[in-house]
């Protein structure tokens, strides 16, 4: 049987972060989640699957997961949905931050759609699951396909890492109680991609991360 979405991972801007486009192959939508820039390369890729581009989704403000989405907003009409309202006083400082960091300007956007805990959010025929996990940003948000067991975790978790927590209004011991709590629930099996780097497993995370591995937080596997 083959599976009903079609994903390809485009690292972009000097920092290589993941920005997802999931291709819904029932009925040839698509999305873009986090497009941190290079939105040229980005709709090529749109294009290159023979996909019209619906909407953008968002983790959260962080200028290398949502410096392109203003432009894209403009050149195409797009909504975008996502993050989390509290995640806005990233947003406002978008233009700041490309300035301090050297990339391309960005610009302020306002999203269609705020996100909470158990939202859902469609592309074409799909459904993703909105999980509210804060800690490297207060308003970070996961997408989670079901169907196929496959996540979008932002700067959530990586293979072998979890997200940074020094920034403002970031907070460890929510970041641990997101990552045990909502996203290990998903399950052992379920493949995750990160904001940045290789596409892993929950269970490998769970098993091994040396950060947040029952291990590490002193609790025995199950």
């Amino acid at each position: 049987m083959n599976p009903p979405v079609a994903v390809e991972v485009l690292p972009v801007t000097p920092f290589q972060q993941n920005c997802s486009l999931i291709v819904c192959k029932r009925t040839n939508k698509a999305a873009l989640v986090d497009p941190g820039g290079e939105v040229d390369r980005l709709l090529a890729a749109v294009a290159r699957h023979g996909a019209t581009l619906e909407k953008v989704l968002v983790t959260h403000g962080h200028l290398d997961h949502c410096s392109g989405v203003a432009e894209l907003q403009q050149r195409l009409g797009v909504p975008v949905e996502g993050p989390h309202p509290d995640d806005d006083f990233w947003i406002q400082q978008l233009p700041t931050r490309a300035a301090e960091y050297g990339f391309p300007p960005a610009q302020v956007f306002t999203p269609e759609r705020w996100l909470a805990h158990g939202d859902r959010v469609q592309v074409g025929a799909l459904e993703l699951d909105v999980l509210h996990c804060p800690g490297h940003t207060p308003g970070h948000v996961v997408f989670f396909l079901r169907e196929v067991g496959l996540a979008f975790v932002g700067d959530v978790i990586f293979a072998g890492s979890i997200g940074r927590t020094d920034f403002p209004r970031g907070n460890h011991a929510d970041l641990i109680r997101s990552i045990r709590e909502r996203l290990f629930a998903l399950g052992d099996q379920v493949q995750f991609v990160p904001g940045h780097g290789p596409v892993s497993t929950l269970g490998r995370e769970r098993m091994s991360n040396p950060h947040v591995s029952d291990a590490a937080v002193g609790k025995p596997r199950l």
